[in-house]
C-alpha cells in the first residue's frame, strides 16, 4: 500500500511506460557520467592551471622583494609579469577581496589551490568571470590581474550543450521510432475492440515480428470465427429446408389415414423412410458441430497404422477401398493431431467417393514438413468452378454427380474441410489422375 502514490504517477499507457523504460536509464547514465567527467575533468585541469599560475605568482612575489625601492622593485616584477600576460599593480587597490559567483564550481577550487600552493595570497576575487586579480601580501604587497582562461578549462559549457543537444536530438528519434512501433499494437487493439462491437474494420498485420504473428493469429481468428457463424447459419437454413420436405410428406401421409381402415404397409413404410432420412440429417448436422468443436486434444499417431485401420474397417462395411501407397522422407513415423477428428475426415471422403463412384483408393506421403493424404474415386468428378461451392455445408451438386448411390447432406466435404483448417492445413479438390474421378487431398503440416 505503500508504493501506491509511485503507481498513481506511472504513465497507464503502453507508449509512456515503455518511452519510461527506454528514456530513464539513459538520462540517468548519462547525467551520472556527465558529472563524473565533468568533476574529474575539469577539477584536475583546474588545480594543474592553478598550480602553474602560482608558480609564475610566487615567481613575481619574490622579485618585487629584492630591490631597495619601491620603483625599482615595481620594473623588476613587470619585467616578469609582462611576458607572462600577467597585469601586476603596486600597490594593490582596495577592492580586492575573496569571492566569487555561486554557480562558479571551478571558482573553489582554483581559491583552494592558490592558497595552498602560494601562503601569501591573501585574496583571489573571480567576481569577474573574465578576469582573475590575486592580491598577495608580504614585504611589499601586490595585485596581479589576469584571464581566467589562464586558471579554468575554456568553454566548458561547450561540451554541455552538445551533449544535451545530441541526446534531446537522439530522444526525438527514438520517440518517433518506438510511435512507429506502438502503432501497429495500436491498430490492433482498436481493430479487435471494434469487432467486439460487431464491426469489421480492414486489417493487415504489420510491425515487429511479434506483432505481426499476434495479428495474423488474430485475422485467422476473426476468419474461423466468421466462417463458424456464416457455417452455421447456412447450417440453420439448410437444415430447415431439407427437413420442411419429409416434414411436409409425413404430415400428408398422416392426413390421408383413415381412422376406420388401418394403414397398408406401404405408407407405413414410406413415413418410417421420412423419419429415417431427418434422423440422418440431424446427425449429419450433429457430427458437424462436433467436428467444429474438436474438443479432443492433440495425440501422437502412427499414420500408417492410422490409415490401415480405417481402410480395414472400411472394407468390412463392405466399401471397396485400397491404401494404394504411403511414402515417408525417413525420420519419425508418428504426427501430432486430432486422431478422431482426422479420421471422421478421411471416412468422410471415403464415404463420398464410394457413394459417387464405384471404388476408392487412398494415397499419403509423409515428410519433414508436412502430412498429405489423398482420396481418390473413379465416379464423375466436381467442375473445377463448382468445387469452392462443394466445401460449403448443405451444397450437394447432385446434379453433377451420380445420385443412384443415396441421397447425402452436403456435409461430407464440409467437416472435412473444417477438420483440416482446425489442424493448420487445407482440404484441396481435384482431378484424379489414376481413376479419372475426384481426387480429394487434406495437407497437414508438421
Amino acid at each position: 500500500m505503500e508504493w501506491g502514490w509511485l503507481k498513481r504517477l506511472m504513465p497507464r499507457g503502453l507508449y509512456g511506460r515503455a518511452a519510461l523504460i527506454l528514456f530513464l536509464p539513459v538520462v540517468v547514465v548519462t547525467l551520472v557520467v556527465t558529472v563524473m567527467f565533468l568533476q574529474r575533468h575539469f577539477e584536475d585541469v583546474t588545480r594543474q592551471m592553478a598550480r602553474s599560475a602560482s608558480a609564475e605568482i610566487a615567481l613575481i612575489a619574490d622579485r618585487v622583494a629584492s630591490p631597495d625601492s619601491d620603483a625599482a622593485a615595481f620594473e623588476a616584477g613587470r619585467d616578469i609579469a609582462v611576458p607572462l600576460g600577467l597585469t601586476l599593480t603596486m600597490p594593490p587597490p582596495g577592492d580586492i577581496s575573496e569571492r566569487r559567483r555561486f554557480y562558479d564550481f571551478s571558482g573553489r577550487i582554483v581559491i583552494s589551490e592558490l592558497h595552498a600552493a602560494l601562503p601569501a595570497v591573501q585574496a583571489v576575487d573571480l567576481q569577474d568571470l573574465r578576469r582573475v586579480r590575486v592580491l598577495v601580501g608580504g614585504v611589499r604587497p601586490l595585485a596581479l590581474d589576469f584571464p581566467r582562461g589562464r586558471l579554468t578549462a575554456s568553454n566548458p559549457h561547450q561540451l554541455l550543450v552538445l551533449m544535451i543537444g545530441t541526446s534531446l536530438l537522439m530522444t526525438a528519434i527514438a520517440a518517433i521510432f518506438l510511435r512507429n512501433q506502438l502503432r501497429p499494437i495500436r491498430r490492433l487493439a482498436d481493430v479487435a475492440e471494434a469487432y467486439g462491437r460487431g464491426q469489421i474494420l480492414p486489417y493487415r498485420p504489420a510491425g515487429a515480428t511479434e506483432v505481426r504473428s499476434a495479428g495474423r493469429a488474430f485475422v485467422e481468428m476473426r476468419g474461423r470465427i466468421e466462417r463458424q457463424n456464416e457455417q452455421r447459419k447456412v447450417m440453420l437454413s439448410g437444415i430447415s429446408h431439407d427437413l420442411r420436405t419429409p416434414l411436409t410428406r409425413l404430415r400428408l401421409g398422416l392426413s390421408m389415414l383413415s381412422p376406420d381402415l388401418p394403414p397398408e404397409r406401404a405408407e407405413i413404410a414410406d413415413m418410417e423412410r421420412d423419419v429415417a432420412e431427418m434422423g440422418a440429417m440431424i446427425d449429419a448436422f450433429l457430427d458437424h458441430v462436433r467436428a467444429e468443436t474438436q474438443e479432443a486434444g492433440a495425440e501422437q499417431v502412427d499414420i500408417r497404422g492410422f490409415l490401415d485401420e480405417i481402410v480395414a474397417d472400411a472394407q468390412r462395411g463392405g466399401q471397396d477401398v485400397e491404401l494404394t501407397a504411403f511414402s515417408q522422407d525417413g525420420g519419425d513415423a508418428t504426427v501430432w493431431l486430432r486422431p478422431q477428428a482426422l479420421r471422421r475426415a478421411v471416412e468422410n471422403l471415403v464415404g463420398n467417393a464410394v457413394r459417387y463412384g464405384t471404388r476408392a483408393e487412398i494415397d499419403a506421403a509423409l515428410t519433414a514438413r508436412a502430412l498429405r493424404i489423398a482420396v481418390e474415386d473413379d465416379g464423375p468428378g466436381i467442375p473445377a468452378e463448382r468445387r469452392d461451392e462443394a466445401l460449403r455445408p448443405f451444397v450437394r451438386l447432385d446434379a453433377a454427380r451420380n445420385q443412384d448411390r443415396g441421397q447425402g447432406t452436403g456435409l461430407g466435404l464440409a467437416i472435412a474441410a473444417d477438420i483440416a483448417r482446425a489442424h493448420g492445413g487445407q482440404l484441396r479438390l481435384g482431378d484424379g489422375a489414376r481413376l479419372g474421378g475426384l481426387r480429394a487431398e487434406i495437407t497437414i503440416p508438421r
